[in-house]
């Protein structure tokens, strides 16, 4: 017999989010440090703010004010961060300062064209809830350090679109139902952990689940699976018309698909996103900026920027599914992707061919691998422009080495959510002086202007596009 058969709807009834609690969307992380929070109380009525109004605080910190004092908040840390920038330099003997005490002009933040609900991509915890049910389906509030974490439901978030909120709220509904325990500690055992859900502007929308296998059998295993698709075809779980359901085997916080495939247990392998007139091809674990409409806006900037000719070669690094260097593509002679996620490169590729672009070639490997040995025998005469677009994490010491070393690049755009944190240290590695120890032996670059762009509304995040030349 089906299992959708054994499934009763009438138990399984789940009404979607209304959409009235439904709002801008932030990201969804699996925790939520303390910064902002006490701005984000200043004006508040409410002597005792409600779990979600904690939540939005910690994820959303700006979501009370009008969105150009938002803008305004986000210009105002992005100055500071340019005058650390300058600070920084002029300790390395290096003349930096500007007008304000900037390191470089700072142009207004440019706004997203979204503010409610832009995120594409959200990821949701599974831990106990305010009332103490270890099968909430939400984000904390609270951290680990502090042993206070509350996983808190975000139907309210305003930076998070209905279509995710209706995700999270059935597969809270089927852990609910299953004699399995979730996973909180992994010591400790259960099974079910976080999920990930992404959309497109395409109406497009994949799950990602995460499980902890324990000791179970792969007939156990079998049977959590086909009950999950069922309940996501059959049942309840239908309502969100899902493009594509994967399961993911993990024993570690995070793990790649090269360390532990994605399991497509129901619909399309891929689901698929159009910008700037490109359609890109988006698998479970590839990047892609969460505002969509904001990352069209960012690029087509980042073009301007670049002011590439006919001949000119650019270097997109840590490229993803190819974005950037497909959006430019067709005013370069060639592109050059770098990027460490095998499958984003395999879409990279498809893209380049499904929308008839054939001067790019796509590297797939860590940065810091692949970029040295790539530059040190470039003899390309024609002009190189670099794009890098790294995580929080910022570029690896040898890949600056290698773009600073090479003689060819002019120009260098660093995009950067974080630019106070590691990305500071890119900067000063690509601008201090010479140092033969450090084997930065090629010219320093300059920071020329600075750009932010607000992709998270609601948040005190935003990107900086900083532009770099010698």
């Amino acid at each position: 017999m089906a299992l959708c058969c054994l499934l009763r709807p009438s138990r399984w009834h789940l009404r979607p989010p209304p959409l009235a609690l439904l709002g801008p969307d932030r990201s969804l992380g699996t925790t939520t440090k303390g910064k902002g929070k006490k701005k984000a109380r200043e004006g508040c009525s409410l002597p005792d703010p409600s779990w979600e109004e904690r939540l939005a605080n910690a994820v959303t910190p700006l979501w009370r004010l009008p969105y150009q004092e938002q803008l305004q908040v986000k210009y105002e840390s992005q100055r500071k961060i340019l005058q650390t920038l300058a600070s920084r330099l002029e300790e390395l003997g290096i003349d930096a300062q500007k007008p304000g005490g900037l390191c470089c002009p700072l142009q207004p933040v440019v706004p997203s064209p979204i503010i409610n609900g832009y995120r594409n991509k959200s990821t949701f915890s599974v831990n106990r809830g305010p009332d103490g049910n270890p099968k909430t389906v939400g984000l904390y509030v609270g951290t680990g350090k502090a042993r206070n974490i509350v996983c808190v439901k975000a139907n309210h978030m305003k930076n998070m679109p209905s279509t995710h909120i209706q995700v999270a709220q059935c597969y809270e509904e089927f852990i609910s139902r299953s004699p399995l325990d979730s996973c909180i500690l992994f010591h400790e055992g259960g099974h079910w952990r976080e999920l990930v859900v992404r959309t497109t502007s395409r109406g497009h929308t994949m799950a990602i689940i995460t499980f902890h296998p324990q000791e179970l059998g792969q007939e156990a295993l079998a049977t959590q699976k086909a009950l999950l698709k069922e309940f996501f075809t059959c049942g309840p779980g239908a309502v969100c018309a899902l493009t594509s359901l994967y399961f993911q085997e993990s024993t570690m916080t995070r793990c790649s698909h090269e360390q532990s495939p994605y399991q497509l247990l129901h619909g399309e392998p891929h689901i698929f996103e159009e910008l700037l007139g490109l359609k890109f091809r988006i698998s479970p674990d590839a990047f892609f900026q969460v505002n969509t409409a904001g990352a069209e806006v960012l690029y087509q900037a980042v073009g301007k920027l670049c002011q590439t000719t006919g001949d000119t070669v650019l270097l997109d690094i840590c490229c993803g599914t190819g974005t950037i260097g497909l959006s430019l593509a067709r005013q370069v002679s060639k592109v050059i992707g770098v990027e460490v996620v095998e499958k984003a490169i395999e879409d990279a590729k498809w893209n380049a061919v499904f929308n008839g672009i054939s001067n790019c070639e796509f590297h797939s490997g860590k940065a810091e691998a692949v970029l040295p040995q790539l530059l040190a025998s470039w003899e390309d005469a024609r002009p190189l422009v670099a794009v890098v677009n790294p995580s929080r994490a910022g570029l690896h010491y040898r890949v600056v080495r290698a773009i600073r070393n090479c003689r060819t690049i002019r120009r260098l755009l660093y995009i950067s959510c974080k630019p106070e944190g590691e990305a500071m240290r890119n900067f000063l590695e690509l601008c201090c002086p010479p140092d033969s120890r450090k084997k930065l032996t090629g010219e320093p670059f300059a920071p020329v202007l600075a750009i932010p762009f607000d992709l998270f509304p609601h948040t005190v995040h935003c990107e900086l596009v900083l532009l770099f030349t010698r």
